[in-house]
């Protein structure tokens, strides 16, 4: 894999890379994946999949559009386990995506950093969230989530960092990670896999 041999050029990543090749995929329906993604907030993947089977029940187990989501109480999405904030931030999203015609093909025309300005103007939806939006469901290559804990933490470890200073820590890390540009979001994508080891 072409990405492999550039992050490789890094002598200690190359150390943290492994075996496993990832792939990244395009997802469709991108409006209903940010509202997963919000629903998933702070939950354990088992129990984050367990809200969003239940959330598509309400649709009869078929992926609802926006307006759907907006048309549905909120009682009845507390009742599959959200808390008041995150149907609040769901139907945010619901409503972002009418008003401003969010759809798949607008997206996908947009770069990293305009999707990143657009999204986050929801409340409810910051900039780790459409970070792991554009890796996990717009298969973007070049995304590196400073904030993401798990990047932190594999950072800290391998390149030695102080994590007493948050600001100078994560400028570190910056700096480190534009030499795995254009592959940013593999380098993430073994960073978690080695820390997860």
């Amino acid at each position: 894999m072409e990405y492999i041999k550039h992050l490789q050029k890094d002598k200690k990543l190359a150390k943290a890379i492994g075996e496993e090749v990832h792939e990244l995929k395009l997802h469709k329906n991108i409006p209903l994946r940010l509202m997963a993604s919000i629903m998933s907030q702070q939950l354990s993947t088992k129990v984050a999949r367990v809200i969003y089977h239940r959330f598509l029940e309400l649709y009869n187990g078929k992926e609802p559009n926006p307006q759907q989501v907006l048309d549905t109480p909120p009682e009845k999405l507390r009742a599959i386990g959200l808390s008041n904030a995150k149907v609040s931030y769901v139907q945010n999203v619901a409503r972002f995506c009418i008003d401003h015609q969010i759809t798949d093909k607008k997206l996908l025309a947009m770069n990293n950093e305009e999707i990143i300005e657009l999204l986050t103007a929801i409340k409810g939806v910051g900039k780790w969230t459409v970070e792991m939006l554009l890796m996990f469901t717009l298969g973007r290559e070049d995304v590196f989530a400073v904030d993401d804990l798990g990047i932190q933490q594999a950072m800290t470890h391998i390149y030695k960092l102080d994590a007493t200073d948050k600001k100078a820590m994560k400028e570190k890390m910056l700096r480190l990670s534009s030499k795995w540009t254009p592959y940013r979001t593999y380098a993430c994508l073994h960073l978690w896999a080695w820390k997860d080891a």
